[in-house]
């Protein structure tokens, strides 16, 4: 669909894709260019984020702040299905298009979708952009007289979602239908629409026709479109398809040992430690801090830096473990640290594990045979490492973007982030990092905002002023990590926290194993970093802090929502929602939003904060197994109300291994 989603060419279908498919898309119909960013999050729920370039329009009418750059708009949609196609019935969906921001194409609609051979058919009604052709009476007017209009114009500053608008004014009808021609890369489209083009940002349109035609060729993962558009305009686009779900990379890595043939030690007298731990480290990824091995039980304690998935990882060392250890050896333990803080302990029945791995019953389940629990009193007592001080050091890449800008439609910078430190003992660690920019245009960034009607702080705003540093030191810190209970951890640091502000604060978190639920409460003073000096700081201070609770619901399977709420940068008081979808590749999809007591007049452009980003496993990338995670973040229009401050080494990250949701 030229807008994006699933659809046919301007209207929207009821039809969904497979959990995980991302579509990228880019269109050009002469007045209008859109490119979009389509994911299906849900088999049930469909999701777009879409820029709009009016080609008509200027940015501004101020050169010397845009030029001659075209006006640039971003507009979100999403579509729910109610109702799934049966042998009788089709499938119904909702959708709401543009629904929050300045509502250049604001729509609601409700579509039905039903598929008989080779043909797909549609029809809908459309309330807003797509009602303007007013082919029917609104129902709901009949109800309440405040539905025989519809609003004009945006609430705030724009970004919100004006739900006094939804369903209210003029209806039409839309529809068409979709063949699969006998050559199976290509599918033919005719259209309906419901739009008479008379309100468009770029001016009203002439439309000789509501009828539309068009065409797609799938390549590969590409689909290319062409179209013809309102009797009397030609489009075309490319989108890129993907599934975020299925993706993997092919590994150059040995199968989980064999134990078949195996021929373990006959007693602990025979037992090859040496070659034990060898094989932990170099087949199971798992690094050995301190080892506890007796007659009926053995204890690992250590880090897992391979494999990020728990049940390969389990199964991995478990397979080891059984070839390598005497019989009567009844159960194997793997406590994995963070850090060198014990975290979570893997019980695995040595018994039952081997019958499973042995595949002497096919009903047997590898995950069945082991348990994960927090680390009892018998076990952190046995753990005695040799060595808990010493350096450490990391490289990691960072990748910042931005679209829509006045001075050019796409603003990025990238570049390597230099970690390292110093480990004192198993509490206390010494930590700082180094950003370093490798490629970059944001010498074209000059907007600045001090003319803007917003009272706040500058807490973020002045963000142009910190990226034009190549080199910058983010962070440097003292850090203090503990466990103090079986389910609750705490921290405390000091120092360069972030790249905007130092200070000083603590967390207490209550995390137990793979539970659906956990608490974090947070409490920080922070000063602001002075942008020319990175040792020094300006005079604006603030204590901030959250209570944070995260939520994996048993109805959204994958997913965790976080509700933290407290006081801001800008010292304005609310509550930040984060909305987190992880697929079984891995990768990590999320959204999040705050209000504050600020209002729109206040905060200013885009009313309150939000933004998107993506969490991407580096193993997707790599060809031998590995951890660590890379982050694609998007925030729309970054201000300073809502700001939260970007701690160090959070609770519920550093926990990660109790997780089931950190695969």
């Amino acid at each position: 669909m030229v807008q994006g989603g699933t659809g046919l060419i301007q209207t929207p279908t009821s039809r969904m894709g497979e959990v995980g498919d991302l579509y990228m898309n880019y269109t050009d119909n002469n007045e209008y260019r859109f490119w979009s960013v389509n994911l299906q999050l849900f088999d049930w729920m469909q999701a777009t984020a879409r820029y709009t370039d009016v080609r008509t329009r200027l940015y501004s009418d101020v050169p010397s702040f845009s030029g001659d750059q075209t006006l640039k708009d971003k507009g979100l949609d999403v579509k729910f299905r109610l109702l799934e196609e049966g042998y009788y019935f089709p499938e119904v969906s909702l959708g709401f298009r543009d629904f929050g921001g300045t509502g250049f194409f604001e729509s609601e609609y409700v579509t039905a979708s039903k598929a008989y051979g080779p043909f797909d058919f549609h029809l809908g009604l459309g309330w807003g952009y797509m009602g303007t052709a007013d082919d029917i009476t609104n129902p709901f007017c009949k109800i309440r007289d405040s539905y025989c209009d519809r609003p004009s114009g945006f609430s705030g500053r724009g970004g919100k979602i004006d739900y006094d608008q939804f369903f209210k004014g003029p209806m039409a009808v839309f529809g068409g239908v979709e063949y699969q021609t006998p050559w199976e890369p290509l599918r033919l489209k005719l259209e309906f629409e419901g739009n008479n083009y008379q309100y468009d940002r770029a001016g009203a349109l002439e439309q000789d026709s509501r009828w539309n035609l068009g065409a797609v060729y799938r390549w590969n993962n590409f689909d290319f479109t062409a179209n013809y558009q309102r009797g009397n305009t030609f489009g075309f686009g490319v989108t890129y398809h993907f599934n975020m779900n299925t993706a993997k990379q092919v590994k150059f890595d040995d199968p989980p040992r064999e134990i078949v043939d195996a021929k373990p030690a006959a007693s602990l007298a025979e037992l090859n430690k040496s070659r034990l731990y060898r094989s932990l480290a170099y087949d199971g990824g798992f690094i050995l801090t301190d080892a506890s091995v007796e007659e009926d039980e053995a204890i690992f304690y250590g880090n897992q830096i391979a494999y990020r998935n728990k049940a390969e990882a389990v199964n991995r060392i478990g397979r080891i473990a059984a070839s390598e250890l005497p019989e009567s050896v009844k159960s194997y333990h793997i406590v994995e640290n963070a850090g060198r803080l014990p975290m979570v302990d893997t019980v695995i029945d040595a018994d039952a594990f081997k019958v499973a791995a042995k595949y002497e019953d096919i009903e047997a389940d590898i995950t069945q045979t082991y348990t994960r629990v927090a680390p009892s009193e018998d076990v952190l007592e046995k753990y005695e490492p040799n060595r808990t001080n010493g350096f450490f050091k990391g490289v990691d890449f960072f990748y910042t973007q931005s679209f829509g800008n006045p001075e050019d439609f796409y603003l990025y910078q990238g570049g390597l982030i230099f970690s390292g430190g110093y480990a004192f003992n198993e509490n206390w660690a010494a930590v700082s990092s180094v950003r370093a920019t490798l490629l970059d245009n944001f010498d074209k960034f000059s907007f600045r905002i001090d003319q803007d009607t917003s009272t706040l702080p500058r807490v973020r705003t002045m963000v142009r002023e910190y990226v034009s540093n190549d080199l910058w030191l983010d962070t440097a810190i003292l850090q203090w990590n503990d466990r103090l209970s079986d389910n609750v951890f705490a921290q405390a640091y000091g120092g360069y926290l972030e790249t905007m502000f130092g200070g000083i604060g603590g967390e207490v978190l209550w995390q137990p194993v793979d539970s659906r639920i956990a608490f974090g409460v947070d409490v920080n003073y922070a000063k602001q970093r002075d942008y020319d000096e990175p040792f020094d700081f300006f005079d604006y201070d603030v204590i901030t802090g959250h209570v944070s609770a995260y939520w994996q619901p048993e109805f959204l399977p994958d997913t965790m929502l976080t509700v933290s709420a407290g006081q801001f940068l800008a010292k304005d008081k609310g509550v930040n929602i984060d909305f987190a979808k992880r697929f079984d590749s891995g990768i990590i999809v999320g959204a999040y939003a705050a209000i504050t007591n600020v209002s729109s007049e206040e905060y200013g452009e885009g009313s309150f904060t939000k933004g998107f980003y993506i969490s991407v496993p580096l193993d997707l990338f790599t060809l031998m197994p590995s951890k660590g995670r890379g982050s694609f973040p998007w925030v729309p229009i970054s201000r300073d109300g809502g700001q939260m401050l970007k701690r160090p080494g959070r609770l519920i990250d550093f926990t990660g291994p109790r997780s089931s949701f950190f695969d």
